[in-house]
C-alpha cells in the first residue's frame, strides 16, 4: 500500500510526531510506500518529501498578522503543496495525526474529496477543545467547549489572549465535527478515554476504532530487571504534566527521584529546587531514558491534564518497571493495582506522598511485567490491527 502520514512536525519532538516516526518504520519494513506531510523546521529529518512541506510559521510575534489568520483555516500555500503531493505520491490511505493549525483539516478535506480513504490518530482532545488539552487557560479542567465552542473567547483560553483565543474560536467553527466526520473514514482513538470523550463531543462511535500506542519492543530489551534505589519521572517539564506538585511532594521524602527532561519549567524547577534528593538529568537520548528506567524501582506519571495513552508509560512497563500514574485520562487503563503499579489522585499531594511511600515497599515481578506489556504494546500487534482499518 502506499500511506501518506501527515503530522505537524517531523522529528521526535512530543509523543505524537515519536508515533508517526514509528508508524513511518513500521509500514516501511513491512514493505508499504510511506510518503510524508509536516511542516518545514530546522529540526526535522531529512525527507525525499521536504520540497513538499509548506514554510514554517509559529504565531509568534514575529508572525504575520495574515499567516497567523490563513494557516488555521487552510493556506493557499499548503493547499497547493499537499496536492501536489497528492499527485505525485499517489496515496491509497492519508493518515492523520496533529495537524490542526499549522498544516489545518484542509488537507482532510482535500484527500475526501479526491475519493481518498482518510484515519485520524487522535493524540490530544483538539477535535472537542479549540485549546487541545481540555485546560481552561492552561491550569482547570474544563469540556465547556465540547457543546459550545464561543467559550473558547469568554475564557480567553489560549494564552489568555482574547485574539489568541478568537482565532481558535474561528479555527474550530471553520472545521465543525460535522465536516470532520464527512471527511475521516476512520478515527483512531489510543485509550478508551479519549474515544469516551469524542462520543460525548457528539463524534459517531462507528467511525472510532480504539487502538493502544504501540513501541519497538526490541528496544527495550533489558535484563536482569536489577533495580536501584531510586524513581525517576521521564517527560516533559511542564505545569499539566504535574511536574510541580510531583516536586513539592518529593521534597517531603526520602527517597531519590531522578528526572529526566526539559520544557518550559526547567529553568525555574533547576533554579529554584535544588534537595539533595532529586536529580535534573534535562534532555536524556532513548540509550540514557532505557538506562535509568530499567534500574529505576518505578516510573511516576503525575499528570494534571487528561493524558491519553503515555509513551513513557508504555516503555516503562516494556522494561519491566512498575508505574505510579495520576488516576485521569486514559493512565489507569494501562495500570493493574499492585500488579504493574499503582493510581493516586491527581493535584492530590497526600495521597501522592503515601503511594509513593507504598510503591517502595512493595515487590513486583519485574519480568512479568516486562513480558505482559512487550505482548501488549508488541509493533507487531499493531501493524495487525492497522491493516485491518487501512483495507475496512
Amino acid at each position: 500500500m502506499k500511506i501518506l502520514l501527515a503530522n505537524k512536525f517531523y522529528y521526535p519532538r512530543g509523543g505524537d510526531c515519536i508515533y508517526t516516526l514509528n508508524v513511518e518504520s513500521l509500514l516501511k519494513n513491512k514493505g508499504h510506500e510511506v510518503a510524508i506531510f509536516a511542516m518545514q523546521h530546522p529540526e526535522n529529518l531529512p525527507s525525499t518529501y521536504q520540497h513538499y512541506f509548506p514554510s514554517e510559521t509559529t504565531f509568534s510575534l514575529f508572525t504575520s498578522l495574515l499567516e497567523s489568520f490563513q494557516r488555521p483555516l487552510g493556506s493557499k500555500e499548503v493547499i497547493q503543496k499537499f496536492n501536489y503531493l497528492v499527485d505525485d505520491f499517489q496515496p491509497d490511505i492519508v493518515h492523520l495525526n496533529n495537524i490542526h493549525s499549522q498544516l489545518s483539516p484542509v488537507i482532510a478535506k482535500i484527500a475526501y474529496q479526491r475519493g481518498i480513504k482518510v484515519v485520524w490518530t487522535l493524540h490530544d482532545y483538539k477535535l472537542l477543545c479549540p485549546r487541545y488539552d481540555c485546560l481552561r487557560n492552561g491550569y482547570t479542567p474544563c469540556e465547556q467547549c465540547f457543546s459550545d465552542k464561543i467559550k473558547v473567547i469568554k475564557n480567553r483560553c489560549m494564552k489568555n489572549s482574547l485574539p489568541a483565543s478568537f482565532l481558535s474560536y474561528l479555527e474550530a467553527i471553520k472545521w465543525t465535527k460535522e465536516k470532520l466526520e464527512k471527511y475521516t473514514t476512520t478515527f483512531i482513538a489510543p485509550s478508551r478515554f479519549i474515544s469516551a470523550k469524542m462520543i460525548q463531543g457528539g463524534f459517531d462511535a462507528g467511525k472510532i476504532v480504539i487502538l493502544n500506542n504501540f513501541i519497538d519492543i526490541k528496544k527495550t530489551e533489558y535484563e536482569p530487571f536489577q533495580k536501584e534505589d531510586y524513581y525517576a519521572y521521564v517527560g516533559r517539564l511542564s505545569i499539566e504534566k504535574g511536574i510541580n506538585t510531583l516536586v513539592k511532594t518529593a521534597q517531603q521524602l526520602p527517597y531519590k527521584l531522578k528526572i529526566a527532561g526539559t520544557g518550559p519549567l526547567w529553568t525555574d524547577l533547576k533554579k529554584n529546587v535544588s534537595p539533595e534528593n532529586i536529580e535534573w538529568l534535562g534532555h536524556q537520548s532513548w540509550p540514557e531514558i532505557k538506562e535509568l528506567v530499567g534500574k529505576a524501582r518505578f516510573t511516576i506519571i503525575p499528570s494534571e491534564w487528561y493524558e491519553n495513552n503515555p509513551l513513557s508509560a508504555l516503555e516503562s512497563l516494556c522494561l519491566g518497571t512498575p508505574v505510579l500514574g495520576a488516576n485521569i485520562g486514559g493512565i489507569p487503563e494501562l495500570i493493574e493495582e499492585e500488579k504493574n503499579g499503582m493510581l493516586f489522585d491527581s493535584k492530590n499531594e497526600n495521597d501522592l506522598k503515601d503511594k509513593i511511600e507504598i510503591m517502595f515497599s512493595k515487590e513486583f515481578d519485574y519480568q512479568s511485567i516486562a513480558k505482559e506489556s512487550c505482548k501488549r504494546y508488541a509493533a507487531e500487534h499493531y501493524y495487525t490491527e492497522i491493516m485491518k482499518i487501512y483495507q475496512q
